[in-house]
This record gives structure tokens, C-alpha cells and sequence, in this order.
């Protein structure tokens, strides 16, 4: 051995490592978490489930604690913090120099500072909220925080305290809700099992699965009602039960009720009312379909709703039906995971990123088999179809619509909240006929017909039909029938008066917080076009440039459908923009 291959030996050996690389588990640390999660076995499925738990417990998602889950799931640090820091709702902390853990906030005041929400005065509680909470709550630490849309844009301004959702929230009824330390959230009344079923609730299912009723007789009535998906993409249910039942099993199912859209709640007001009825929906879908296993997937804003679910699945048992495996799967606040392939990655335990197509979800989608994707209301209107028929429901409708929708109804009307109504019916007559009309001293100036995405349009196209594909001829969409309503003040002395300007930039904020990153039109786009929605001379030429390259480029339908608000005021508000 010569010098040099000597010194190099000695060298090496003078590097090496006293513990191995990377960040080291703390024996504190992974007792936390095996008390927290269990001892195994672990599924890489329930990775988000996991996150959760700790952050229920420890109000946030310590490093250490996230380094003792990896090595515990076999899991590398960098999968589970990539996971963990994609979602909103998970506030992940990091040792100071000292190797100290960050004090946690012990409570978080989320105030909704959405369209409907910021027209209601989200921006003083917002202003208000953090000095007040500080001066009359001696030594309680409460983390003041504006979020996107709650969920709960007809009881705007929303608040929420800790997981108590407060309507028509002010500073008062934050910080009572504070100082009695009413964190919780609340129930109402709902109609459970036992009242279901004395009211003729599974007959229908019992009837599927005792042979009185065959697949094919039941798919007949989807497709002769007409019912479409009614989380926005408006897909014919009928053709996509038929698709999915005709791939190869085991087959999947999974239910969005992830209603992230600004401006719509409707999902939340019928489950919170009647959860059986989308129940018996879903497992007469399954049955039909042949579907092996069901996941649903509930945005974590809807605490009081997942109590629900969580003890009416648990009571279906009461039935004695065999019924396939069902998986309440909880959000973590993503937008993005309402877009269908999103959240099929989300329920796998990994970021909500969508996925390129094809292939579609319906030949390969949850865990790589083929999956039946399903809003919440589609399920809900399966058995009164099933059981009335499908006249039933073609007999309403108004101009050439055929139908009936379910709107939720935000801004400035007398009456907000889940309208039902005849398809095609004018925004002009569901303010009107179903809302009590304008606020007093307002009338109507714009409407947003499809929630953030769906685009603005002024009053003098408040005449146009509110139906799938009645609006795209004007760029713009009725998606989840979200509609929020802007107005001008009927009173001369009132300088109250929203603008189409304000409204697209609040949505414009909305998308950039809410891109998941993962394309560069989207993530840049959104950014840009946010930026250059609050110049005071709007460049038109860059703004058209950027909306053409978002649509064309986007991998899904976030980045797709942003530019409609900016695109909308200058088409239909040139004059806001001189």
C-alpha cells in the first residue's frame, strides 16, 4: 500500500458519521406517536388519518413527531413531510436552534374571507378580531387566521372556533364563543335510522337486493330522468354507472363531498338534514355497479357533518344487508382535492396533485382499480327518482331545461340558503320567486352563476337560462349552481356599490391560494394574474395572453376555469376598468 492510498484510508475514517444521516428519532417522540395512532399495523392509505390524529391532539405536527410516524410506516421523512405540508389545515412546526418545539397556539379563530363572506364584512372581523381576542382573553393564546371558503356562505360572515362554526359571526360571538370555550362542533337535529326506516328509508335497497328490482331497471329511470352529476361537471349518472359496471372488478367507489367552491354549501345543509337518504343512495349505486368497497371523502370544514356520518355508517349494521366496506376518509383543507383524480390521490394518503389523463378514474382510479366517482347531491336524488320515477322529475323545468337543481344562494338577498328550483330557471326569477328578493335599498348589478369559477355577468344577462351548458356562449358556467349576488344601492345617499373588479380579484386570491402548484400555468398564471388585477390600469393585452395559456396548458380544471372572473370584466365591465 503506497502513501496515498494510506492517507485516503485514514481520511475516511476519520469522516465517519457518529449516528447515521438524516434527522434521528426522538424515543419521546415516537412513544407520542404510537400512544397517539396505535401500535400498528399501519396502512400508507391512512397516512392523512394519521396527520389528524396528531394534530387533533397536539394542535400542530412537530417535526420529531412526523420523523417517529415515518420510521413507524417505513415511510422516508421527506414522504411524509411532503404530505404533511400540502395540506392547510396541518400547521407543521420545527425545533428552534436550541432543538425546542415551537409553542403552539392553543386555539385558531378561521374567519372566511371568501366572496360572499368579504361581502358580508369578513374584513373588520379580520381587522377586529386579533385585538380583541388579545385584550379581553388575558393569557390565551388565540391565532386569529383568514381561510378560503368555510362552506357556510348563507350565514356570511363565518366564522370558525376551533371546530364550532359560528353564522353571522361578529366580534361579540367570537370571543364568547372564546371565553366559554365553546371549540366544539355542534349537531342539530337530523333524521337518524330509526326514523328513517319507520318512514319506508332502505325499502328500496332491500328491494334491489332481494331481485324486485333488477340493475338494468334501475339504470332505465337514471337515464330517463336525466340526472347528471351535480358537482359541476354535469356527466350524465346513467352512462357513468354503465361505464364503471362495465370494467373489469373488483371496482371502487368514491364520494366527493369536498364542496370547495366558493360560494356553495349545499351538499352540507342536506347531509346535516338527511344523511340516509344520500346513504341508501350510495349503497343502491354500489349494489348496482358491483362495487366492492366505498370511500368518502368529506372536507374537514364539516366537523359537525362527520360526526353525523361517523354514527349513522356505524348504525347501518341495524339493517342486517350485506354491504360492502365503507371508509370515511377526512380532508386537510385542499381545493384542488374536489377535482376528482385529486382527491383519489388524497384518499390514497399522498399530496391532492391530479392526475393526467387518460387513463380516466373510471378504468383506473382508486388504488389502480376502476372507480365510480360521485358528488354527494347525485346520490341524495337516487332514491326519490327510484321511488316516484323519472316523470317525476322531467316534468319540472323552464326554458327548454328539464329538471330540477338544487342553487346555493349567497350575497346580497333577503332570503340566501339551498334553493330548489326548476333547471333552466332565470337568475332574475330564483331571486325573485325563491330568495325574497334584493336586500332592501339594493338592486342587482352582477351575479356569479357557477361560484368562483363559473365566471360574473351583469344584470342585463340576468334573463339566461341556469342549466348545464346554457352559458358558455358567455363565457362562463352554472358548475355546482353556486350563485352569488352583487349589487348597486337603490339610495341615493348610499355609496355602498360592489364591483365585478372586486369580486374577480377576491376569486383571483382565492386560486392562487388554492393552485396545488404541481402545472406552471396554473401556479404562475394565477399568481400573475392576481398581481395584475390590482393595477389600477388593468393590462388587457397580458391578461388575454395569460387566460388563452391557462386554458390551453392547465392539467386541470383550477387553472382552466380562473381567468372566467377576469375575462368576465372585460367583456361585461369595461367601465369599471376606466
Amino acid at each position: 500500500m503506497n502513501a496515498i492510498e494510506s492517507a485516503v484510508i485514514d481520511s475516511s475514517r476519520l469522516r465517519k458519521r457518529a449516528a447515521p444521516k438524516g434527522r434521528q428519532v426522538a424515543e419521546q417522540a415516537r412513544a407520542e406517536v404510537l400512544a397517539t395512532v396505535g401500535a400498528g399495523p399501519y396502512r400508507r392509505d391512512l397516512l392523512i388519518e394519521y396527520l389528524h390524529l396528531l394534530q387533533d391532539k397536539f394542535g400542530q405536527l412537530a417535526t420529531p413527531h412526523l420523523a417517529a410516524l415515518a420510521q413507524a410506516m417505513k415511510l422516508s421523512q421527506s414522504e411524509v413531510f411532503e404530505v404533511a405540508t400540502f395540506y392547510h389545515h396541518f400547521d407543521v412546526v420545527r425545533e428552534d436552534a436550541d432543538g425546542e418545539i415551537a409553542q403552539v397556539q392553543k386555539l385558531t379563530v378561521r374567519v372566511c374571507n371568501s366572496l360572499s363572506c368579504e361581502l358580508a364584512g369578513a374584513a373588520a372581523l379580520l381587522e377586529k378580531l386579533p385585538k380583541l381576542l388579545g385584550k379581553d382573553v388575558p393569557g390565551a393564546k388565540v391565532k386569529v387566521q383568514a381561510v378560503p371558503c368555510v362552506g357556510r356562505c348563507e350565514q356570511a360572515p363565518a366564522a370558525v372556533v376551533g371546530q364550532n362554526a359560528l353564522a353571522q359571526a361578529s366580534c361579540e360571538s367570537v370571543a364568547a364563543a372564546v371565553q366559554s370555550g365553546q371549540t366544539k362542533p355542534a349537531v342539530a337535529a337530523y333524521e337518524g335510522l330509526p326514523a328513517y326506516v319507520a318512514n319506508g328509508g332502505y325499502g328500496l335497497l332491500r328491494e334491489c337486493m332481494s331481485g324486485a328490482r333488477s340493475a338494468e331497471s334501475v339504470l332505465a329511470t337514471l337515464d330517463d330522468s336525466g340526472l347528471q352529476g351535480l358537482g359541476g361537471a354535469g356527466f350524465a349518472v346513467g352512462r357513468k354507472w354503465r361505464i364503471v359496471k362495465n370494467q373489469p372488478g373488483p371496482r371502487l367507489m368514491a364520494v366527493n363531498i369536498d364542496e370547495g367552491e366558493p360560494g356553495t354549501f349545499k351538499d352540507r345543509v342536506l347531509l346535516e338534514a338527511s344523511p340516509h337518504r344520500f346513504l341508501e343512495g350510495m349503497l343502491i349505486a354500489a349494489w348496482a355497479v358491483g362495487i366492492d368497497a366505498i370511500y368518502i371523502y368529506l372536507r374537514d370544514e364539516y366537523h359537525g357533518g362527520r360526526e353525523i356520518l361517523l354514527a349513522e355508517i356505524a348504525a347501518l349494521h341495524a339493517l342486517q344487508l350485506p354491504l360492502p366496506t365503507i371508509e370515511l376518509r377526512r380532508g386537510a383543507g385542499a381545493y384542488i382535492c374536489g377535482e376528482e383524480s385529486a382527491m383519489i390521490e388524497s384518499i390514497e394518503g399522498k399530496r391532492g396533485l391530479p392526475r393526467l389523463r387518460p387513463p380516466y378514474v373510471a378504468q383506473t382510479g382508486l388504488f389502480g382499480r376502476p372507480t365510480l366517482v360521485h358528488n354527494f347531491e347525485s346520490l341524495h336524488w337516487v332514491p326519490e327518482l327510484l321511488q316516484n320515477g323519472a316523470a317525476s322529475f322531467t316534468r319540472h323545468g323552464r326554458n327548454g331545461s328539464k329538471g330540477l337543481r338544487r342553487f346555493s344562494v349567497s350575497g346580497r338577498v333577503r332570503e340566501p340558503g339551498v334553493k330548489l328550483a326548476p333547471a333552466g330557471i332565470t337568475a332574475l326569477e330564483l331571486i325573485d320567486e325563491y330568495c325574497g328578493g334584493m336586500l332592501p335599498g339594493h338592486r342587482l348589478y352582477a351575479y356569479l352563476p357557477g361560484g368562483a369559477s363559473g365566471g360574473i355577468l351583469p344584470a342585463s344577462l340576468a334573463n339566461l337560462p341556469l342549466d348545464f351548458g346554457t352559458l358558455q356562449a358567455h363565457g362562463c358556467f352554472i358548475g355546482s349552481a353556486a350563485v352569488v349576488v352583487l349589487s348597486e344601492s337603490n339610495t341615493p345617499n348610499d355609496l355602498h356599490r360592489d364591483t365585478a373588479v372586486a369580486a374577480a380579484q377576491n376569486t383571483l386570491r382565492f386560486f392562487e391560494h388554492e393552485s396545488c402548484g404541481q402545472c406552471t400555468p396554473c401556479r404562475a398564471g394565477t399568481a400573475k394574474a392576481r398581481v395584475l388585477s390590482e393595477q389600477a390600469v388593468w393590462d388587457k393585452t397580458a391578461l388575454q395572453d395569460l387566460s388563452q395559456v391557462m386554458r390551453d396548458a392547465s392539467i386541470c380544471g383550477l387553472g382552466q376555469a380562473a381567468p372566467n372572473p377576469f375575462d368576465c370584466v372585460m367583456r361585461y365591465f369595461p367601465h369599471e376598468l376606466t
